[in-house]
């Protein structure tokens, strides 16, 4: 084929969720609601690991960092699939569609990143509980989670450069409401497998690695539970990994489904409700599986939300 002669698609059409407009209305006032909580219930996270110096330890810096991370992803989606609600095009721009994409991804892969921290986190807090405020230190904190970052937001040009070389000459319907590599890859004038290859195999290698780290982790953490002798003490080891093994599960169970294998089959609607699952779904789970399992945090946030009704009340 040649490339030159090829007429490129300009724009891609996100389906979204397909239905009457009234049921599009009222998923439009659900989604906004869970995206107003999810900011709310992450931002208050982060707020009041900033504001309560009790809480500068690497496990609520890693915590709040967390809790931004899952503002960012949550924003890459949410606000154009509400648009999508409204809207009767529901149009994306091919530029526009591969920035989703590459930020979609690189923040997803940064919790693959973060995940594996916070378990390396806890298990030096509870293996190595003498030697952890030397080890785990602010700095190393800090430079630790800049790596997460960076390193995350690095995996993914390459492929998307080579995609959006790749010629879309219609049709551009994506049964999605994101821009992800499984539709993108079929909407190809030509095949793709070498490309379609690379990006399983990068997502296979970063979801076993991470996820295996959280394994040996949490193998350790047990194996250093079961040889304290309290009760007490086991079930505050548990209470302290508890939270983190939820979150863990909820999101490496729906990605492990979904990146494996960019178009390993799966139906679009079974696409759809997995990816809502770890990319709206948790965001907004998380600040209540960690704070309701926590003394220090929710005892932190009620600080901050009595600081903050004190200020209205003042200004009133």
């Amino acid at each position: 084929m040649n490339m030159s002669k090829v007429n490129r698609v300009t724009e891609f059409i996100l389906l979204s969720f397909p239905c009457s407009r009234e049921v599009q209305m009222l998923l439009f006032l659900l989604f906004s609601v869970s995206y107003i909580l999810t900011l709310m219930g992450n931002g208050a996270i982060v707020c009041a690991v900033k504001v309560d110096h009790r809480l500068h330890t690497p496990m609520y810096l890693l915590l709040a960092n967390f809790s931004f991370l899952e503002i960012c992803y949550i924003n890459t989606t949410v606000p154009n699939m509400l648009a999508n609600f409204l809207s009767e095009s529901k149009t994306i721009s091919f530029t526009a569609c591969f920035l989703q994409f590459y930020f979609f991804f690189s923040l997803g892969i940064t919790e693959t990143f973060l995940l594996p921290l916070m378990a390396f986190d806890r298990c030096l807090a509870i293996c190595r509980p003498l030697h952890y405020p030397a080890i785990m230190n602010r700095r190393l904190c800090i430079n630790l989670v800049v790596l997460c970052w960076v390193t995350a937001f690095l995996c993914y040009p390459v492929p998307i450069y080579f995609i959006t070389q790749l010629p879309f000459c219609g049709p551009n319907i994506i049964d999605h409401f994101v821009c992800d590599p499984g539709p993108l890859l079929a909407l190809s004038c030509i095949p793709a497998p070498g490309i379609e290859l690379s990006c399983s195999l990068l997502s296979s290698l970063i979801i076993f690695i991470t996820f295996l780290f959280i394994l040996t982790s949490y193998t350790l953490v047990l194996r250093a539970v079961f040889r304290v002798p309290s009760g007490a003490g086991r079930r505050k080891a548990f209470s302290t990994c508890g939270s983190h093994l939820v979150v863990v599960s909820l999101f490496y169970g729906t990605i492990m489904v979904m990146y494996i294998s960019p178009n390993s089959g799966n139906p679009a609607g079974t696409q759809k409700i997995v990816t809502l699952i770890y990319s709206s779904v948790t965001p907004l789970v998380n600040p209540l599986i960690y704070s309701l399992r926590n003394k220090d945090m929710k005892a932190a946030l009620r600080k901050f939300s009595c600081a903050k009704i004190s200020q209205v009340n003042e200004h009133s």
